[in-house]
């Protein structure tokens, strides 16, 4: 797993080296805007969706589940991810925000412009920086003590009693980070790094739209992580059930995301203000047209047509194949969501945008394996541990 890793690392790496000649370096204002374009999606995408691991677990630590146990390993390893995907999303805002690329984040520069200036409250460099700090080092502390919390069910068996206060310190130590979690990925968090890239613009739904949407890749990237481990004969207790139940995670939030999706935009397109269609014109009769229809095609249409059924839900090779397709399809909403602005009818996919991207999967692939190798793959003293082996039998 680890070599796959380092190799896609390696292409990554090159992409980034390259894009740093031919486009960071160069005089040109279009190629350094979307150099530091492709750096923001590609880094706030990838860390909100290995951060969607630890909501995973800590919202199933809330509501007691048990069938997560045989496969919460899988999970923490992800979370893992987040310590260095945190630090390179900070160098990158920081690059953005000190770097003055006004042509990403326009409220660098509000002298003049009334809207602008009337959210300078908020939108400055100094509340940017300390609210992003608290954010990315809150998640990697509180992730940090939640997968410590769990190691201590592999030392011994709990007695009854010491078993109802780790269940309890558990759950307490989760709520902490649910709250963290609420006040950051569902309201504070996407509206600073990326909505204000159309800062005249704004949507009550953003922020649930992209927790949705980095949420449901989040899902799948577990998904495809406990396939390749059941497969190389690990996890011995995950079975066809586990994975019908990851997969009505895929299904399920796939249609919210759709339902945010719809909500989002019919009241936008049914009331008609110019300042809020603006939005969209740019991706529903611009050059990003065929990109806005493959997002639907992507993250609705196929998880409605391809998991509906339980038997695909059950089928490892059809869910591989639905959630590469589903974290594929969410980095092209994220695509939407940051490059028409600043790039306009310039913005392309090409070796960049794909070598930036397969360097951070490499680097998710080659992390994930190195967690793995640090603590056993069940933890078999969890008290919960024997409802997720007769978990639906």
């Amino acid at each position: 797993m680890k070599k796959w890793g380092m190799a896609l690392t390696a292409v990554g790496a090159v992409a980034l080296a390259a894009g740093i000649a031919f486009l960071g370096l160069s005089k040109d204002e279009h190629d350094s805007t979307r150099f530091w374009a492709v750096l923001l999606q590609n880094s706030v995408y990838w860390l909100l969706v290995v951060n969607a691991a630890m909501f995973f677990l800590c919202a199933t630590t809330l509501a007691w589940a048990g069938w997560t146990q045989s496969f919460r390993r899988v999970a923490e390893a992800i979370s893992v991810v987040v310590i260095p995907f945190g630090i390179l999303a900070f160098i990158v805002l920081m690059g953005l925000v000190f770097g003055h690329q006004h042509h990403i984040y326009h409220w660098l520069t509000p002298e003049g412009d009334k809207i602008l200036e009337g959210k300078s409250g908020f939108l400055n460099p100094t509340f940017f920086t300390i609210w992003s700090i608290i954010t990315i080092g809150g998640w990697i502390f509180l992730g940090w003590n939640m997968r410590r919390i769990s190691r201590e069910a592999d030392d011994q068996p709990f007695t009854t009693e010491e078993g109802k206060k780790w269940i309890f310190k558990n759950t307490v130590h989760a709520a902490f980070y649910i709250v963290l979690f609420a006040l950051t990925v569902t309201s504070s968090i996407p509206w600073l790094w990326l909505m204000s890239i159309d800062a005249h613009w704004y949507s009550t739904m953003y922020s649930w739209y992209t927790f949705a949407s980095s949420f449901v890749a989040g899902m799948a990237l577990i998904a495809l992580f406990v396939i390749y481990l059941k497969n190389q004969g690990h996890l011995p207790f995950t079975t066809e059930e586990h994975l019908h139940d990851l997969g009505k995670f895929m299904f399920a939030f796939s249609v919210f995301w759709t339902y945010l999706w719809f909500s989002q935009y019919m009241l936008i397109w049914y009331a008609n203000i110019p300042e809020e269609t603006e939005y969209f014109k740019a991706r529903v009769w611009g050059e990003y047209r065929g990109l806005f229809y493959l997002n639907l095609a992507l993250n609705f249409l196929s998880p409605l047509l391809v998991l509906m059924k339980a038997g695909a839900k059950r089928n490892y090779t059809i869910v591989s194949f639905m959630a590469i397709l589903i974290i594929v399809g969410h980095w092209v909403d994220f695509y939407l969501m940051v490059m028409p602005k600043p790039l306009g009818d310039h913005a392309t996919i090409s070796w960049f945008e794909i070598g930036i991207a397969l360097g951070y999967v490499g680097m998710i692939i080659w992390f994930v394996g190195r967690a793995l190798e640090k603590a056993p793959l069940v933890p078999m003293h969890h008290p919960f541990l024997k409802e997720s082996v007769i978990h639906h039998t």
